[in-house]
């Protein structure tokens, strides 16, 4: 049973998010603020967060940011509820660190399959072989990238799809192709996503300076290439 913490401060709508939840089989705890969400993770990690942007004192946006700072938290998968609908806020969101995104109002049935989807993403990988490409390496039983014994720390989405570039080498991968092979279920989320994920892939990347082995194809999408070109010094 996958334990689920809501963090929400409307009442109303934590405690009919909570039914829904516990009545599809999930263990839920609610917190109503950013200091009883931190106790709750501190407590007992959880399998997953539904965390809402707005809350009093510290928004859910620091939260998430907070939460991928610290080495415990930093894979935990966060889907962030918020009122806020233009695309500006929805990159603030999967930039702070947000897995998914949702937009008030909701129906429960589409948080249920944006949970689940998330869910079979987080599910290891353990059996799969390490790849080497260009000198950077992946391994999904220990979830470590490297290279030349530097470590690169990646949040998990941005680890499957590193994953996924590096197990299909200077193949040019749509945004849509991506979608389906990385996020799986993808029927909620949006192509603009994997810009963003992408972005954060690079960035972390620059720390053993093969941010340019992603590659962006004009009008076509993304591959990842080992040429030397591609890496630094």
């Amino acid at each position: 049973m996958s334990r689920i913490l809501v963090v929400e401060d409307e009442s109303a709508i934590a405690e009919l998010i909570s039914i829904n939840l516990r009545h599809a089989g999930f263990e839920v705890t609610l917190a109503g603020n950013a200091e009883q969400a931190q106790l709750e993770v501190d407590r007992v990690l959880p399998d997953l967060v539904v965390l809402d942007w707005m809350l009093p004192g510290q928004t859910g946006l620091a939260l998430a940011r907070q939460w991928r700072g610290a080495t415990r938290t930093r894979e935990l998968p966060i889907i962030m509820l918020t009122a806020r609908a233009e695309e500006v806020d929805k990159v603030s969101g999967l930039d702070a660190g947000a897995d998914d995104y949702l937009t008030k109002p909701f129906s429960t049935n589409e948080l249920l399959a944006r949970i689940r989807a998330v869910l079979r993403r987080k599910a290891p990988e353990a059996l799969d072989s390490a790849v080497d490409v260009g000198g950077l390496v992946l391994d999904p039983g220990t979830r470590r990238v490297s290279r030349e014994g530097v470590e690169v720390k990646l949040g998990p989405t941005e680890f499957r799809l590193l994953h996924f570039f590096m197990t299909h080498p200077e193949r040019v991968h749509s945004r849509s192709q991506l979608l389906d092979r990385v996020w799986g279920d993808h029927v909620f989320i949006e192509e603009r996503t994997v810009d963003v994920h992408v972005k954060r892939l690079r960035e972390a990347l620059e720390k053993v300076n093969c941010q340019r082995m992603i590659e962006t194809v004009r009008g076509a999408g993304y591959r990842l290439t080992q040429q030397s070109s591609a890496l630094s010094a």
